[in-house]
């Protein structure tokens, strides 16, 4: 009846761990304890063993070579878990600890000895294959050895070295076996010629003609949200959110479905096959999201994720949704093994919708599918990917390489959550509409004096905020909603009256009774302030001086962007603007003072900009969806030396038209909206474009990068180079440049030395993202 003791479990099953993988290591290393190849008892005979069983015995040993590596990863984890202090209760005493330093060594030198039998077997296959069916002798498939003889084709150069990569490295990879490469040249060749597209079509293989395309159907607007729940799916706070929210919004999405039907008449919808793959919230991007939904995180990133989610949905397009990288690869068709290898089949989606974690996931697992199908996709982008971080290559050797970007995407796939990066595509989000009864209340019940301040978590409140809160406090009851478990968190004044974390709606209540809704400068650009603003409430934020940006700021170092932003919230600041959106400077008390001052005089209207609202949003998804067509290679551009563009200029600085006798070719933007500005010298297109009205469109770059748009600057030279500022000019040295690569067409890039041509387009009020006749 001797007690139980814990600390007995712990050394029965490390003990028996240790001991089974010393078994298993004695199999083992004494098999290939010898040096050479040649030595080991396994060495492949091939009147002995067949191709099969030769690979068999290699399948075998590779299987054994997991055991162990998987023991010894669960018998770390047990020591980790397990070696706590007295205070943690169990322990394993220090000299029977599982320590795995001098057998890792060991299968480090086992799997080498592995990787050079691989290549030694198949050459002997090879060989005996040859030998023992004779010169003339067939092949599995009943094709001559003399038909597998590697082409010299100067149309597919890469196909010798590929098959030299094939015939020491196929085995890397079960993908390759799953496509029936074993290991002859014939396998290879098929396997590169028509899994892949290294090597040209062999003549004596059955070439089916491609499948014929399936009926295109049409898209019908849905408002039943119920089969989009089912689909999203559960068992994060992450998820339960974005239901929620799309819960709330359903009358919204149908009152706004209702009526951009009836804005788009009869007109014919293509109804896509979209995948959604929601990287950042996989288990195997870590997550970090889910665990802080209820404890004041971020919520943007989903909000934005839930109304993409239910705009596709509304518009009637067969959506798959996917939450996790097995979801990923099954309905990608993504063939077993370690991604070495394309999908299985023609990809069997028109447009992949996913994030940056996402796109890495995809990249681990399509293989080369992924470059094969890449316009496909569209990258969920917060803060937005310039031309510059995005080209691989030019962002390495120019300083612009970070850790996002360098994805050799048309920068267009990138969509934004604001339309601050002209270059990439503008997504947005959705803010609750108010209804004009709605409205009259709010007017009736604001309380004059009441501030609530923009920031959920405590560390938001620290250092520096004292001076104007106490000014704040001074003129107006201050309210916070700051997460706290127990106790009221102590960055938080005592005048402070903390709501705590509130949900959603009566967040909502709170902002319609406030009149003042003040930012401390983070976050950045999120979407609280835009539903403070249709709330009703005015929104005061802090003047940046300098503005922030990847040089100066740590939260921007590493982003693949150079914007500067000039305050918390640039969308704000810019494109709604007094009275409803204020920037001060609050390291200026008597600036400060007077904006508080100025805010409890006046009175304003709940304001929602159109391209926030559901209808907003499913006009601006509408309009990518059906006209968006990506080309991210050098064909998306008219040559540098074609002579006749077809258009003339009415004026340099203003417009171009197509010649009479010229018709314009079909684009997306339409070419109606087009305009040629001509920027000073240090000034973006982004910044030219605003000045006088209209916005950079860089679909439209390809038109004017020719030297019939340069006619009236005096070029003595005329290049055409690799530099994400061109198409430009220098007025002093009479040079002019032409860009050579598409992809670095850039609205964002400018130098002091040179003055940009700009391809600006007008837009529709409310709606930046639409020109006047993009519908």
């Amino acid at each position: 009846s001797t007690p139980f003791n814990p600390d007995h479990l712990i050394q029965i099953k490390s003990g028996f761990g240790f001991f089974s993988l010393c078994f298993l290591m004695t199999s083992l290393g004494g098999q290939f304890s010898a040096k050479r190849l040649g030595d080991s008892p396994f060495t492949i005979r091939t009147e002995v063993l067949g191709g099969v069983e030769s690979r068999g015995v290699l399948r075998k040993i590779s299987d054994m070579l997991e055991v162990i590596l998987k023991r010894m990863d669960s018998l770390s984890k047990l020591d980790n878990s397990s070696s706590t202090d007295a205070s943690g209760g169990l322990s394993i005493p220090a000299d029977i600890r599982f320590q795995p330093a001098g057998l890792v060594e060991r299968i480090q030198a086992i799997a080498q000895n592995v990787s050079n039998m691989a290549v030694r077997v198949e050459q002997i296959l090879q060989n005996s294959m040859v030998q023992t069916r004779g010169e003339h002798s067939l092949v599995r498939d009943g094709t001559s050895t003399s038909q597998c003889e590697i082409p010299r084709d100067n149309r597919f150069p890469e196909c010798p070295g590929k098959v030299d990569w094939m015939r020491a490295r196929w085995t890397s990879d079960p993908c390759y076996a799953f496509y029936g490469v074993d290991g002859s040249d014939c396998s290879f060749l098929i396997y590169l010629s028509e899994v892949e597209w290294f090597c040209p079509p062999l003549p004596w293989r059955n070439h089916s003609s491609p499948p014929t395309q399936a009926a295109v159907c049409p898209a019908a607007f849905r408002t039943d949200l119920s089969m989009l729940l089912d689909q999203i799916g559960g068992g994060k706070e992450s998820l339960s959110f974005m239901k929620r929210r799309i819960r709330r919004l359903t009358q919204q999405w149908a009152t706004a479905a209702s009526r951009l039907e009836a804005k788009l008449g009869q007109r014919w919808r293509d109804q896509k096959k979209i995948l959604i793959h929601v990287g950042f919230l996989t288990e195997e991007s870590g997550d970090v999201f889910s665990p802080k939904v209820l404890k004041g995180g971020p919520l943007g990133e989903m909000v934005q994720w839930a109304d993409i989610l239910t705009a596709l949905h509304v518009l009637g397009h067969n959506l798959k949704i996917s939450m996790s990288v097995k979801d990923l690869q099954g309905f990608l068709g993504v063939p077993p093994g370690r991604g070495s290898c394309p999908l299985t089949g023609p990809l069997p989606f028109d447009l992949i919708y996913t994030d940056y974690h996402g796109l890495q996931q995809m990249k681990q697992h399509m293989g080369l599918s992924l470059k094969k199908h890449k316009c496909h996709i569209r990258v969920i982008d917060t803060f937005g990917t310039e031309p510059a971080y995005n080209h691989e290559e030019y962002a390495t050797l120019h300083g612009y390489r970070t850790n996002w970007g360098y994805w050799n995407l048309n920068s267009r796939q990138y969509m934004t959550m604001f339309p601050h990066t002209p270059d990439n595509s503008f997504m947005g989000f959705v803010s609750e509409e108010l209804n004009d009864t709605e409205k009259r209340s709010i007017q009736q019940n604001k309380v004059n004096n009441m501030a609530v301040v923009y920031g959920k978590e405590a560390s938001m409140w620290k250092q520096g905020k004292e001076s104007f809160l106490e000014i704040l406090h001074r003129y107006m009851e201050v309210h916070g909603t700051v997460y706290y478990e127990t106790q009221r968190p102590p960055e938080v004044p005592a005048y402070v009256k903390n709501h705590g974390l509130l949900p959603q709606h009566e967040l909502q209540q709170l902002l319609r009774k406030a009149k003042l809704f003040i930012g401390f400068g983070f976050p950045y650009e999120g979407p609280a302030p835009l539903e403070a603003v249709a709330n009703g409430c005015i929104f005061l934020q802090p003047k940046f001086q300098p503005p922030h940006s990847s040089l100066n700021h740590e939260f921007f170092r590493g982003k693949p962007t150079s914007r500067e932003v000039y305050s918390q919230h640039p969308y704000a600041e810019q494109y709604i603007g007094r009275p409803h959106v204020m920037t001060v400077d609050f390291n200026n008390s008597l600036e400060f003072e007077s904006a508080i001052k100025e805010i409890m005089r006046i009175k304003v209207q709940p304001h929602l900009p159109y391209e926030y609202t559901c209808e907003g949003m499913l006009e601006r998804v509408h309009a990518y969806v059906q006209n968006q067509v990506m080309i991210t290679f050098s064909t998306d551009v008219f040559p540098v030396q074609q002579p006749e563009t077809g258009f003339h200029f009415t004026s340099f600085f203003i417009a171009l038209v197509w010649a009479s006798s010229v018709r314009a070719p079909a684009a997306w933007p339409p070419l109606s909206s087009l305009r040629l500005l001509v920027s000073q010298e240090g000034q973006s297109c982004v910044d030219a474009c605003r000045l006088t009205g209209f916005i950079c469109e860089p679909a439209h770059f390809r038109f004017i990068n020719n030297k019939e748009a340069l006619l009236e600057v005096q070029c003595e030279v005329l290049d055409s180079e690799i530099n994400h500022i061109l198409p430009a000019f220098s007025v002093m040295r009479r040079e002019c440049g032409l860009q050579r690569e598409p992809l670095l067409f850039s609205c964002a890039g400018h130098s002091p030395k040179y003055r940009r041509l700009c391809p600006c387009r007008d837009f529709q009020r409310g709606q930046v993202a639409l020109c006047r006749d993009c519908l």
